[in-house]
């Protein structure tokens, strides 16, 4: 009987054991440590996220020029222009446009050869780039919502209060105004864009840009879905995208509250699309 009672106890431990096992190799499957995320490239914060096949991580290692400024001064804020070719011109500070970003990032990520920049985006359209603190932009007739800031040459934005400009123009006399609150929370989106050939396609950046809000995991976050595959971001960071297959690929952005609610923006929700290539 006692050695009935002992093969009883040691059988209920070794399922006791094995369940635990199965359901650590489950969580392993959606996050694993930082430490163990990447051998090269920028460096993960906290815990990477990984669902069908894809690995999704923040890093926050780059360069931070805290003491950047941008302001945008023509055209005025509010102010009227005529449609058609329109002047930008902004005033910069403890910024370098065109130097080469000192960081490894520079070497793992899609990077510029003409090096750091200014991004110009205008309604939630993709952005340009400009390497000159004055260019022109065409702008139809109509309201129009423009977002600057400060850009390392791999693209990463700088998201400190004073490295952004957010205004609204108006090109000629439209016939229907739009009415957009500069106070409210908005989400634009930045990158990635275009096309990424041979090792730039291995790790690909995701970076957006956030005005008068913040994130946390009791508050509001960013839902990307990346080729159908939903991740919840709960920090303001540039995230690293592994394990992306070649061709087109999608990613559709929401800011939404703790509920998962929409938080309510004309930009606030936006589906983009990339490519990857192989190199040649």
């Amino acid at each position: 009987m006692k050695k009935t009672y002992l093969l009883l106890a040691a059988a209920l431990l070794l399922g006791a054991s094995a369940c635990d096992t199965a359901r650590q190799t489950q969580e392993a499957e959606t996050q694993t440590p930082a430490a163990a995320a990447t051998s090269e490239g920028p460096t993960p914060v906290g815990a990477v996220m990984r669902k069908d096949g894809l690995r999704v991580f923040a890093f926050d290692d780059s360069p931070k020029f805290p003491e950047s400024q941008l302001r945008l001064n023509v055209p005025p804020a509010g102010g009227v222009v005529e449609p058609g070719t329109v002047e930008f011109d902004y005033d910069l500070s403890n910024f370098q446009l065109t130097r080469m970003t000192p960081h490894g990032n520079a070497e793992h990520l899609a990077n510029s050869q003409e090096g750091q920049h200014i991004h110009n985006i205008v309604d939630n359209e993709p952005y340009t780039a400009h390497y000159d603190t004055e260019f022109t932009k065409e702008l139809k007739e109509g309201d129009h919502v423009i977002l600057s800031f400060l850009s390392r040459s791999y693209h990463e934005s700088l998201k400190h209060k004073g490295a952004y400009d957010l205004r609204v123009v108006t090109a000629g006399r439209p016939a229907e105004r739009m009415e957009f609150d500069t106070n409210a929370p908005h989400l634009f989106y930045s990158r990635p864009k275009g096309e990424y050939v041979g090792k730039d396609a291995e790790q690909v950046m995701l970076d957006f840009y956030l005005v008068n809000t913040e994130l946390s995991p009791q508050g509001n976050k960013v839902r990307a879905t990346i080729n159908g595959t939903e991740f919840m971001l709960d920090r303001w960071m540039p995230y690293i995208m592994e394990g992306l297959p070649m061709g087109e690929n999608t990613i559709k952005l929401e800011l939404v509250d703790n509920q998962g609610n929409l938080i309510p923006g004309p930009y606030n929700s936006v589906t983009r699309t990339f490519r990857l290539k192989p190199a040649a």
